[in-house]
């Protein structure tokens, strides 16, 4: 546990695909050797931007098991086996940990939402199988996990502390009461690191600029760095997740341009946008060899 909370750099890494649209194992190790290389502690295998919700669970917790084993002495690993299905949530959860990944990330059911206590009741069954992140992000799953709510489970062994999304306001205040937090925003994590008093952060920029991010959660005086970031952090985002990150990647030569539907590229605009922002940083400071605005013909989509 405390290996787990002394992690300030999580990247929430991304799956990349060959052109039958298989996950490409060869250019997954290469990205997490960048991650690691960058200073990056820990990754999320599975999350909403490594595309869990586009994966088979034979797919997902094969990738948890390959990430287990192959970088499992040098990074934290932790699996994206949360799910709006309790008793999936299990399952997947049992076979993570069965697997060797350090830790689960846990999200609120999503969609089919339910009740307060039905949340609570929902965590209480997979708190028990190792240790657990909690993830808190009301934009996607239409529900807030509220304080009130982590009150009631905050006590347990396995609790490691929040992936939160719900700003810094709330994240100062569960670091006041003891209960660890990374800041799910990559716009808001300089800030939430050194002013909230967060623990750090589960990053989608870490992808393409991880040693950048590991300089913006080690330095409290980069304020000027993490403002040159944000045009760059807010393109990221310009599109759902993961959809700017999967482009960007691309442009760079560091995954081939291939994208599970229903996630597509961004526009020809978005991606001549794409080349300044990143244009202002050295090439050292990005994941990939190249910087290349593609054509949209160069991109392939796959159900």
């Amino acid at each position: 546990m405390k290996r787990l909370k002394a992690a300030s750099l999580i990247t929430a890494i991304k799956t990349p695909y060959n052109n039958q649209g298989e996950i490409d194992l060869q250019t997954y190790d290469q990205l997490v050797e960048q991650q690691i290389a960058g200073g990056v502690e820990g990754i999320i295998v599975g999350g909403t931007t490594g595309e869990g919700q586009l994966m088979n669970w034979e797919e997902h917790l094969m990738l948890i098991a390959h990430s287990a084993n192959k970088f499992g002495d040098r990074l934290i690993i932790i699996g994206n086996t949360g799910s709006n299905n309790t008793r999936e949530a299990i399952k997947a959860t049992e076979y993570g940990f069965a697997s060797g990944m350090d830790a689960a990330l846990q999200i609120n059911p999503y969609y089919g939402r339910t009740s307060d206590q039905g949340v609570i009741e929902h965590f209480k069954k997979v708190l028990p199988l190792g240790p657990v992140f909690i993830y808190n992000v009301p934009g996607r799953t239409g529900q807030d996990v509220t304080p009130e709510m982590i009150a009631q489970i905050s006590d347990h062994p396995n609790f490691i502390g929040m992936k939160e999304c719900a700003g810094n306001d709330r994240i100062a205040a569960y670091e006041a009461q003891g209960i660890a937090c990374w800041s799910g925003n990559d716009d808001e994590a300089f800030e939430g690191r050194h002013k909230a008093n967060s623990h750090g952060v589960m990053s989608v920029t870490a992808n393409i600029a991880p040693g950048l991010m590991r300089k913006l959660m080690d330095d409290k005086d980069a304020s000027e760095l993490n403002d040159k970031m944000q045009p760059m952090i807010s393109w990221l985002f310009c599109e759902p997740n993961p959809i700017s990150i999967n482009t960007a990647l691309a442009m760079t030569g560091a995954v081939s341009p291939v994208f599970r539907l229903p996630y597509t590229a961004l526009t020809t605009e978005q991606r001549k946008q794409g080349v300044e922002l990143l244009s202002a940083f050295a090439k050292e400071d990005l994941v990939g060899d190249q910087l290349n605005q593609l054509e949209d013909n160069d991109f392939i989509y796959l159900a």
